[in-house]
């Protein structure tokens, strides 16, 4: 028995990896660490000192190349989704080390719904009304929620994501507007959006959404000078990735009051440490990173991580190999 592989999955928060799936053809042949808790520093390195195969939920720990030279039994990487941008696939080719990922399943509806359940939450002010009621009050005579029809709806990016909010605008009687670095007029009238420089966007919406993928050349895309350009009453909603937004920036911003709230599911640390500003602002809607979070989508990553394990432990040819080009 002790010469069974020893697998490791990281960053399970959610204790759903083997409860949606059938790990037992996996258990009976390799030994299964699962970590619920995320793990920074000697703690990681000692929880994967002895892995031959480590399973990676998302992008929660990056997979480094420093990080790769203290795993020197490691032979194969499985990660849940079908991007991660903290894996360095590099290092891990010169290593020769193979790489599996699942598919996403519903996880863009489910991101869709979260952000215009945080849209919702952030422009009914309905964190302060459930305080209230549950505090046995009732009205507080602060300023009343506006309505979304008519308004216009600012998304920074239109992929899969960004069309399905946008059609959930359009429901709504909103205005749509979009930018992204590729987008042009004809595709975003596609999606009954009208096109607009970055600026324009961000001056004239009364809710900005960001949909980007996150890179070196949209690091901090909605910095300083771009939260000044907000309007007073405006919503930033990022269901995307942190580094979408310089942090310090936002935080300054709503603490100015332009734009007058933010509602975010991302940040740069993840989970969100305890004293962070963010959690003090009173204008400011935090959800601990739900975006892909659901049922249905977590059970489809614990089903295909089963799957790539079970043939890689067959010897079997492995199943959604990433390509050399990744």
């Amino acid at each position: 028995m002790t010469n069974l592989p020893h697998i490791v999955v990281l960053d399970d928060f959610e204790k759903a990896l083997q409860r949606l799936a059938d790990w037992s053809a996996i258990t009976a042949r390799a030994h299964v660490d699962v970590h619920h808790e995320p793990l920074r520093g000697a703690a990681l390195i000692e929880a994967l000192s002895a892995a031959d195969v480590l399973v990676l939920m998302r992008d929660r720990t990056p997979l480094t190349a420093l990080l790769l030279q203290q795993l020197p039994r490691l032979r194969y990487v499985v990660f849940t989704g079908t991007r991660n941008n903290t894996l360095d696939a590099g290092a891990l080719a010169a290593r020769g080390i193979p790489v599996s990922h699942t598919r996403w399943g519903p996880s863009k509806d489910a991101t869709a719904e979260l952000t215009w359940a945080l849209i919702l939450a952030a422009s009914k002010r309905l964190e302060a009304a459930l305080g209230m009621m549950r505090g046995g009050g009732w009205r507080d005579g602060k300023p009343l929620a506006p309505v979304l029809r008519g308004a216009r709806l600012g998304l920074i990016g239109l992929g899969e994501i960004g069309a399905r909010v946008a059609a959930i605008g359009r429901a709504f009687g909103m205005e749509i507007a979009c930018w992204s670095p590729h987008m042009t007029e004809a595709r975003a009238a596609q999606h009954g959006a009208l096109f607009l420089p970055l600026d324009d966007l961000l001056a004239t919406s009364q809710v900005v959404s960001v949909h980007l993928v996150a890179s070196a050349a949209t690091r901090h895309l909605i910095n300083a000078a771009r939260l000044a350009q907000m309007r007073s009453d405006a919503l930033l909603v990022n269901t995307s990735r942190a580094s979408l937004i310089d942090t310090d920036a936002l935080v300054a911003a709503l603490a100015r009051g332009r734009p007058a709230m933010a509602a975010l599911d991302v940040f740069d640390e993840e989970p969100l440490p305890s004293a962070h500003p963010l959690r003090a602002l009173p204008n400011v809607v935090l959800t601990p990173h739900l975006g892909f979070v659901a049922e249905p989508v977590i059970a489809q990553f614990a089903r295909d991580v089963v799957e790539c394990l079970d043939a890689w432990l067959a010897g079997a040819p492995r199943v959604r190999e990433l390509g050399p080009e990744a």
